[in-house]
């Protein structure tokens, strides 16, 4: 979607917030929630159709998991926003090389996951639903899914997983929000319903939700990854995730982008898994 079309929507719902302010509230976080893509197209399925494919309930959802198995450690891959599993294939063949037991999953609304939106919150509770199942040493998230990875180790501590990789991850909600807000240039009134919405939903304001003071309680060794030059998320975010997480260390890449997929960080992944 084109800036222009962008703010024509943000327009025409600021122009709604005159009449009902909570009306062009809700619209706008339907849109927030709404991933435009993530779902598989055929040259994505043809990179987890060598997984053996399981679906697990969650409340009345299914979620979708892949797995690559190995006797080594159990290493959990959650993925981030309008993606899906195939996103990891640039590192499989070195985890499978490593022997390790590969579990991955479909974010809500995401590859073959059930749902039609999307939040951190539930996507936590999907990773919580896996984790319990496969019960994994490392766990493994790009972006939103390393934001999600940290709520749920901050609710949960599963006490087998004993390390956790985050990759362009988010160091707080509120920025997150501030940016969607700022793109569509939302006026007060929907910036202010937008608030009260997560309030509503959630039980606590948008400042609550952060990456940087849930990993204080996080006990898993962490390994933090972050690109000067990530236009998505910005490279402070990693930063101060990396200064408040007391045990970990920070890898700073120049180039990469947001995705991080260059090969270059794979032995630095699987030496920090192995050590």
């Amino acid at each position: 979607m084109s800036s222009l079309a962008i703010k024509s929507i943000g327009s025409a719902l600021n122009a709604t917030s005159i009449i009902s302010s909570k009306y062009a509230a809700k619209k706008a976080i339907n849109l927030f929630a709404s991933p435009r893509k993530g779902r598989y197209n055929d040259e994505q399925k043809r990179i987890i159709d060598s997984a053996f494919y399981e679906e697990i309930k969650y409340n009345n959802m299914n979620i979708a998991t892949y797995r690559w198995v190995g006797k080594g450690k159990t290493v959990l891959l959650a993925h981030g926003w309008e993606s899906n599993t195939s996103r990891w294939a640039y590192i499989l063949k070195d985890l499978k090389s490593q022997g390790y037991n590969i579990v991955a999953l479909d974010a809500p609304a995401h590859g073959r996951s059930d749902g039609k939106q999307f939040n951190a919150i539930l996507y936590s509770e999907f990773i919580n639903i896996v984790a319990n199942k496969f019960q994994p040493d490392v766990l493994i998230g790009h972006s939103v899914g390393g934001m999600s990875s940290v709520f749920y180790m901050h609710k949960y501590q599963l006490p087998s997983l004993n390390k956790m990789v985050l990759l362009g991850a988010p160091a707080h909600f509120t920025g997150v929000f501030e940016r969607y807000k700022s793109m569509m240039g939302f006026n007060k009134k929907i910036s202010k319903g937008l608030d009260n919405i997560i309030i509503e939903r959630f039980g606590q304001p948008v400042s609550y939700f952060s990456v940087a003071n849930f990993t204080t309680s996080i006990e898993a060794k962490g390994l933090v990854i972050h690109d000067k030059n990530d236009r998505i998320i910005p490279y402070e975010d990693g930063q101060l995730i990396a200064n408040r997480y007391k045990n970990s260390e920070f890898i700073t890449t120049t180039g990469y982008g947001h995705g991080l997929k260059d090969p270059s960080l794979t032995p630095k992944i699987i030496e920090f898994i192995n050590n």
